[in-house]
């Protein structure tokens, strides 16, 4: 079984480290991109959030590994 990471702004993804997830802050476009290019292989899931999301635009459907889902962004 693979792991799971969360990608994202680091006050958004901090805790998710509390639950075993592998935490990659990332607080802006090229962090996110850096980030995902250096993915370990044995992440399957990886939960972004929605500015993560946006900065990877088609690259995050753009292969079936990871699996990828989006943190519903909150009020503002």
């Amino acid at each position: 079984m693979g792991r799971i990471a969360v990608l994202g702004e680091e006050t958004s993804v901090g805790a998710f480290g509390l639950v075993g997830a592998l935490v990659l802050p990332a607080d802006d476009d090229r962090a996110v991109l850096a980030a995902w290019a250096g993915l370990p292989g044995d992440v399957d899931v990886v939960v972004l959030t929605a500015g993560a999301a946006r900065a990877l635009g088609p690259a995050r459907t753009g292969r079936p590994r990871p699996l990828t889902t989006v943190l519903p962004e909150g009020p503002p």
